[in-house]
């Protein structure tokens, strides 16, 4: 033993085992955290770090509203198409009513202007005939004139009024229960031919064929209405122009025109002037 070992103050202090261990749990943990922070960079260094970023995904419900979107439009770009087809024929449509409208107008002008022209000369043939048959009378004393043949002018201006206005309608059509002035039927045609002389007719052929003085079918007379079927039961009237024919509203194939007397026989004859 030093000499001195006795004296406190030269003494050593001893180190407890509680301190020594702590500092050694110390030391330890810092000398893990280091080869942990060198294992996990030595790791790092060695494996490139790569960064993964996740697009976002459509749900069911963007998608069924994409799809609604795209048939909206596709629908309203069909109601456009639509709608301007529909404009393009009503515009045609409206055009060709007016061409049309402008042709009847035309026609029924033409109509009208023949029909006076008609009627005009008509009146001066009644005059010239007048004329005529008072020459005839004052030569004769007063004598009566001789009967007209069917195959020459109508003796009557009436008559010759009434052949006119016939024969101005030829070309219209057949249309049964139409009376005018673009389209007749057979006693509607009649009928309005005796308007033009003055003489009211019933409407229907039925009564027409009854509506006159009877006459036989060989001594009709330019003017006389003929009849088909039973008097007072006929089913078709015309009227009789001259050399064995005949003007009527045949049928809806033929419309106004003039037949034959020998191809279609009538079954009577009326004469109203």
């Amino acid at each position: 033993m030093s000499h001195t070992a006795h004296i406190p103050s030269h003494r050593k202090p001893r180190r407890s085992a509680t301190k020594v261990a702590l500092r050694a749990g110390v030391a330890g943990g810092v000398l893990s955290t280091l080869a942990v922070a060198a294992a996990a960079g030595t790791a790092n260094a060695a494996e490139p770090v790569t960064e993964t970023i996740e697009m976002p995904t459509l749900s069911t419900d963007l998608s069924a509203q994409i799809a609604q979107s795209a048939d909206a439009t596709q629908q309203a770009a069909d109601t456009y198409e639509s709608r301007a087809e529909q404009d393009a024929a009503a515009t045609k449509a409206a055009k060709q009513a007016a061409e049309d409208q402008a042709q009847a107008e035309k026609k029924a002008e033409a109509k009208r202007k023949a029909e006076a022209a008609a009627k005009k000369k008509a009146e001066e043939e009644r005059a010239s005939r007048s004329a005529e048959r008072t020459n005839l009378t004052t030569q004769s004393g007063g004598g009566s004139s001789a009967s007209t043949s069917d195959s020459v002018a109508p003796a009557s201006g009436s008559v010759g009024t009434v052949i006119s206005f016939l024969k101005a309608q030829l070309g219209d059509a057949y249309v049964m229960g139409a009376s005018g002035p673009n389209a007749w039927d057979c006693s509607s045609l009649v009928q309005a031919a005796f308007k033009q002389a003055g003489v009211n007719l019933p409407r229907v052929s039925q009564d027409q064929s009854v509506s006159g003085t009877p006459v036989s079918l060989s001594n009709i007379q330019v003017g006389d209405i003929l009849y088909w079927g039973g008097a007072g039961s006929a089913y078709h009237v015309g009227v009789y122009i001259g050399n064995g024919q005949y003007l009527d509203a045949a049928n809806p194939s033929k419309g106004v025109v003039i037949q034959d007397l020998s191809g279609y026989p009538a079954s009577g004859a009326v004469r109203v002037l």
